[in-house]
């Protein structure tokens, strides 16, 4: 049985029943079926919210850390990042045993690179399986079919060319390609979801793409695949939609999860 004694006044107010010492049982908490951790630029206002809206809502917990960075998106300051990746690491909770653990920057791991952002990671995390949006966005590609992507994006031409160039690298045939060519990630997160519906629409129209990869976590997308999809006719994913469903994967979850597109139900 719990204790129950009287208590002293607290601030003038005594209490009639004080129990200490109450009984509890304990369970796995929140990350039931998966405890996955989550890198997030500063600078992001749109992960957190995609991956609450595409995510099951039991038995999947997600623990994020925010990394400091530049609004300015260069070559220059994402390379900077680097050095900031094992002590944002650091500050998820070492008490938990994340399964995955992704760096949620697409520019990002492919300035620094995604085998060394993920070897960092594991000098804090080493028994976690790590991605990011460049990873989980060729994974989706390949399950959905996809070798000629239209890409669409809201970086300036640096930042462009060098995916172009990485994502060819890795056996992909980029043909199409759009950019909003803004360098402020706070402006990019308030790119409104019809501004990308309709750019998706003009990339992944082209008769010379078999899908679209819209790349970037800062821009709003994951609620709007569905509807680009029905407009073009072909797959479409995005950093985080991708990003999301290849944690989810790695976790070993394969549920079926309706209105974000192909992907979510292959």
């Amino acid at each position: 049985m719990s204790e129950q004694r009287p208590t002293p006044a607290l601030a003038g107010v005594p209490l009639e029943l004080d129990l200490e010492h109450l009984p509890f049982d304990t369970d796995e908490g929140v990350g039931l079926r998966a405890a996955l951790g989550l890198l997030v630029l500063e600078t992001d206002q749109t992960i957190e919210d995609e991956f609450r809206a595409i995510w099951p809502t039991h038995g999947v917990a997600l623990y994020g850390a925010r990394l400091h960075n530049s609004a300015h998106i260069s070559p220059e300051t994402l390379k900077e990042m680097e050095g900031l990746i094992v002590p944002t690491t650091q500050l998820l909770p070492s008490m938990v045993d994340l399964t995955v653990l992704a760096f949620a920057c697409t520019s990002g791991a492919l300035v620094i690179g995604e085998r060394r952002v993920a070897e960092l990671i594991r000098t804090v995390r080493p028994r976690a399986l790590v991605t990011d949006p460049v990873t989980a966005a060729i994974a989706a590609l390949r399950e959905t079919g996809v070798r000629r992507v239209g890409l669409l994006t809201p970086y300036v031409r640096d930042i462009n060319v060098r995916l172009r160039e990485a994502l060819i690298a890795r056996g992909l045939e980029i043909p199409v390609m759009g950019s909003f060519n803004e360098a402020d990630d706070g402006v990019v997160a308030r790119i409104t979801q019809r501004a990308v519906l309709e750019a998706i629409v003009r990339v992944g129209s082209s008769p010379s793409c078999d899908g679209v990869f819209v790349s970037c976590t800062s821009l709003r997308v994951a609620r709007i695949v569905e509807e680009a999809e029905a407009l073009i006719g072909k797959p479409v994913t995005s950093s985080n939609h991708a990003l999301a469903w290849h944690m989810l994967r790695l976790a070993g979850i394969t549920d079926d999860i309706s209105g974000f597109g192909r992907l979510y139900r292959q």
